[in-house]
């Protein structure tokens, strides 16, 4: 497996931390919504995850709920367990709505204060917490979930509030690399893009 740019892994090595691989694009995604748990991966998506099977380290894995999570750790030939921590937020009556049709000053409000929760929905703050929660278990092995769950384990890592996490961009099916360091964690990539 070559991660590009610089090659951080040999296959069978296994793994010293989490490697985060953001699940196969969905019509969620495409269509810029709020993410919903029962949305497919896309036949394109999957396609492209089918084609990197083989190619990530050896080691656990792990999967948020998600049904694209799930699919994509399928396509990868990855025998996930499902994890709760690794869910996306649950964006309650806001889930596969277009972010542009949600009432722009709600959406700020959301956005800004990791507090505030959609209607019926989680706060964001409570996804950092329950990521840091799973990682102050030290797991060391592949994570398959969406970007937000990504975003929280980063700002985590790096000491950095909720709302910062919104800079940072993952695409579909790139990697994120975590590993263990006394005290915490260390940030070995972002955003990758995985060659077979």
């Amino acid at each position: 497996m070559v991660l590009r740019p610089g090659g951080a892994f040999r296959r069978g090595t296994g793994l010293n931390g989490v490697l985060f691989v953001r699940h196969a694009t969905s019509a969620g995604m495409r269509e810029a919504r709020f993410p919903a748990g029962g949305v497919p991966a896309d036949a394109g998506g999957l396609a492209r995850a089918r084609a990197l099977a083989g190619a990530l380290p050896d080691g656990a894995a792990w999967t948020s709920p998600a049904r694209a999570a799930r699919e994509t750790c399928a396509a990868l030939g990855l025998d996930a367990r499902p994890v709760a921590a690794l869910a996306e937020a649950d964006c309650g009556s806001w889930a596969g709505v277009r972010f542009a049709d949600v009432e722009p000053a709600a959406l700020d409000g959301w956005l800004s204060d990791p507090d505030a929760a959609p209607p019926g929905g989680e706060p964001r703050s409570a996804v950092a917490a329950r990521v840091a929660e799973w990682l102050g278990g030290r797991p060391s092995g592949i994570a398959v979930c969406d970007a937000g769950v990504i975003r929280a384990a980063l700002c985590h890592a790096l000491g950095l509030d909720v709302p910062a996490g919104d800079r940072i961009d993952l695409a579909p099916l790139s990697t994120t690399r975590l590993t263990a360091a006394r005290g915490g964690w260390r940030v070995a990539h972002v955003n990758r893009k995985v060659v077979p």
